[in-house]
């Protein structure tokens, strides 16, 4: 297939375009930043500047391109775009990852319509942020939470957008859980290290997680099997903040966290960390290994963790 990939040059888009030259497609791969160009030829793409914000920009790139499927990755949460991690205040962090998810996804699926693309492939998100009722792990026929009242409102609300359109449009939505992999976790590991990420409260609250060449292995096979509806992209073992905080601090050497009342971090951290640590609910990967036949070399974000970062 002749494969349009959005955000070609993206954490997940480095893993995702060399394997989907690996299996014999011809791959366009877009970047907002010209010095990228080069990187996308040497995974053997075909690079392209693209604004996803711009409707003539993503018209004109696809047409182009001459598509069978398209891949939206556009994000903009890398330092280079978002500044520094900033889950206290993500409404700020994820503006523009939630104009690409808004607007952007807009602007692809009405590209995709207008050169008759229908296989559809978009990034969701699925990690932490199941709806905060009922039971911890979440299948694809639970919402996530819409997080109301709280900085990251606008980005559940981003997520539930790109879920509503692609899937009308007849695409796929692949939840992700949280990524991992090299040049993922220093915004993590860094604060483990120095003794700066506490478990907040019970640390009950529960997170997926995926290695990045699982995530997309997941997304090869979507695109080939020109998947429809919402799977859930994460690993079999869903793991609560006080289960997967002192072991990532274990595999990294660093002392065991403390423990920090959840009273106490919200003015610190902010109610998102705290919800995250607390309440945060997983999700259920049975349906992408059931009807894609997704088989993950990380299973459990324990053997992935220790692989990458021991």
């Amino acid at each position: 297939m002749r494969i349009f990939v959005a955000g070609g040059s993206g954490v997940l888009g480095q893993r995702l375009v060399p394997r989907l030259v690996a299996e014999g497609h011809e791959v366009t791969a877009t970047t907002t930043s010209p010095a990228k160009l080069e990187l996308l030829e040497r995974l053997g793409a075909d690079a392209v500047v693209m604004d996803g914000f711009d409707a003539g920009s993503v018209g004109q790139a696809v047409a182009a391109a001459r598509p069978d499927a398209i891949v939206h990755q556009m994000t903009a949460i890398s330092a280079t775009h978002a500044g520094k991690a900033d889950l206290k205040h993500m409404d700020r962090w994820f503006a523009g990852t939630n104009r690409l998810r808004t607007e952007g996804t807009d602007h692809l699926l009405a590209a995709a319509e207008a050169v008759g693309v229908t296989n559809f492939v978009a990034q969701g998100y699925g990690a932490w942020n199941g709806l905060r009722r009922g039971d911890w792990v979440k299948t694809e026929e639970d919402p996530v939470d819409s997080m109301a009242g709280t900085p990251a409102e606008p980005g559940m609300a981003a997520l539930h957008h790109v879920e509503d359109v692609v899937v009308k449009a007849g695409g796929a939505v692949l939840r992700y859980g949280w990524f991992y992999g090299r040049g993922t976790m220093d915004d993590l590991v860094e604060p483990v290290r120095k003794h700066q990420f506490p478990v907040v409260g019970d640390g009950r609250g529960v997170c997926s997680w995926v290695h990045l060449d699982d995530a997309a292995a997941a997304t090869v096979l979507a695109v080939e099997q020109q998947a429809k509806g919402i799977y859930n992209i994460v690993d079999d073992e869903p793991a609560t903040a006080n289960e997967w905080i002192p072991y990532l601090a274990e595999v990294v050497g660093a002392k065991r966290p403390s423990r920090l009342p959840a009273w106490v971090a919200r003015p610190l951290a902010g109610s998102v960390a705290v919800t995250l640590m607390t309440q945060g609910r997983g999700f259920s990967n049975a349906k992408a290994k059931r009807e894609l036949g997704w088989q993950l070399r990380y299973p459990s974000w324990r053997t992935g963790f220790k692989a990458e970062l021991g």
